[in-house]
């Protein structure tokens, strides 16, 4: 079971930040290089050097201080079993960081009997990291010393809401894709700030509904314990709860009944993937 919060998560939870601090030495470096090497994957996903550097001495480390840990990461093998396993995404927003745009971030969680027990979110060049450990809130700041409490935003109605998303191309191929539109245009703003940063967004109050698709679980495990710890929810697209896929649905709580249903209440499985898009400033 996840620790309850009279359980100690901190010595993890300082690891977790020891980790974020090195990677962040390697991504900083790495960032804008001129000979950053730049390769795709069997998914025709790319990655860098630096992400392959950040997952490695991310498992050195693990290897040493959490020998007995299991380990997921996006860019190399499994390795171990049992009841903890640290889940790693070594860059998260891959593309931003090859074009030069400042906005990724280390994403490195812990989870105990397949629930997010604790997370950091480490995005340097935007000067920021977010985490959390269940039971104990959710914080932002530069350093553990260094940290202000975070919570969702108290908005109750879509047409008032700030909705972040990464593209509009992954719904219209899910089948959500009018469903996903109608929402948008029913939402008072809609912004695709992308990847992690939606989330964090969400969990600080500035949005109040974030949603991808398609995601994998080192996309999502540390974003979710974030936004839960800050008060809001985070499910998939369908609803069911966690960093479980299909895609991700994060809400400030008192939306997320509704943008359940109303992505889901449109899906036609033989419809064509085409949509009419919103028109307009």
């Amino acid at each position: 079971m996840v620790p309850s919060p009279s359980q100690n998560l901190t010595d993890d939870l300082r690891l977790a930040h020891l980790m974020a601090d090195n990677a962040d030495s390697i991504t900083t470096t790495r960032f804008r290089a001129r000979d950053l090497q730049v390769t795709a994957k069997p998914d025709m996903t790319e990655v860098t050097d630096a992400d392959v550097a950040v997952e490695e001495v991310i498992r050195r480390t693990l290897s040493t201080a959490r020998p007995r840990d299991a380990v997921h990461g996006e860019e190399g093998q499994d390795t171990g079993w049992g009841p903890r396993r640290w889940v790693i995404d070594p860059i998260d927003g891959t593309r931003n960081f090859v074009r030069g745009v400042p906005v990724w971030a280390t994403l490195i969680s812990l989870m105990i009997d397949d629930e997010v027990a604790l997370g950091v979110v480490s995005a340097p060049m935007l000067n920021r990291r977010w985490w959390a450990s269940k039971g104990n809130g959710a914080y932002a700041g530069k350093t553990l010393m260094s940290a202000s409490r975070i919570g969702v935003s108290q908005v109750s109605q879509v047409r008032d809401a700030s909705m972040s998303y990464s593209s509009v191309d992954g719904w219209i191929s899910s089948g959500h894709g009018q469903a996903f539109v109608d929402l948008m245009r029913d939402c008072w703003r809609t912004r695709a700030y992308g990847d992690f940063w939606s989330y964090m967004l969400l969990a600080e109050g500035a949005v109040d509904i974030a949603c991808e698709p398609e995601l994998a679980l080192h996309d999502m495990a540390a974003l979710a314990v974030v936004v839960e710890e800050a008060g809001g929810r985070f499910t998939n697209v369908a609803g069911d709860p966690g960093p479980v896929g299909p895609g991700a649905l994060a809400t400030n709580g008192a939306l997320h009944e509704e943008v359940v249903q109303r992505l889901n209440g449109a899906v036609d499985p033989d419809a064509e993937p085409s949509v009419e898009l919103p028109t307009g400033p």
